[in-house]
């Protein structure tokens, strides 16, 4: 049974950072993509950075230079650190295998200006 867990959201002020972690069970990790996006108050859900293995990542241009994806493969989890926090940049992030239905329950982000 595949399991995604998401957890690090938060309540941040504009300009602050926040790690997010999605540990994920019931697949070879390793192997997997993995995936996060987001859905802000009355959007649609957006991607938002990609990791395939280390070191080969995409981002949303709306992120690119501020977020980070990472994976710890001994940990089975994938990180999105995100610094420069802006207020558009609230919403319920999700993890994601790439390509399948597997996603977590989503962690709230907000950032209040």
């Amino acid at each position: 049974q595949v399991q995604l867990v998401e957890s690090g959201g938060g309540l941040v002020q504009a300009g602050g950072s926040l790690r997010l972690s999605c540990a994920a069970s019931g697949i070879a990790f390793s192997f997997n993509p993995m995936a996060w996006y987001r859905q802000g108050p009355g959007k649609q859900r957006e991607f938002v950075a990609r990791i395939i293995t280390i070191g080969s990542t995409a981002y949303a241009d709306s992120v690119k230079g501020r977020f980070t994806i990472s994976r710890d493969n001994t940990k089975n989890t994938v990180y999105l650190q995100m610094n420069s926090l802006k207020p558009e940049d609230t919403g319920v992030y999700y993890c994601n295998i790439p390509e399948t239905d597997y996603w977590g329950q989503g962690t709230q982000v907000t950032v209040s200006s």
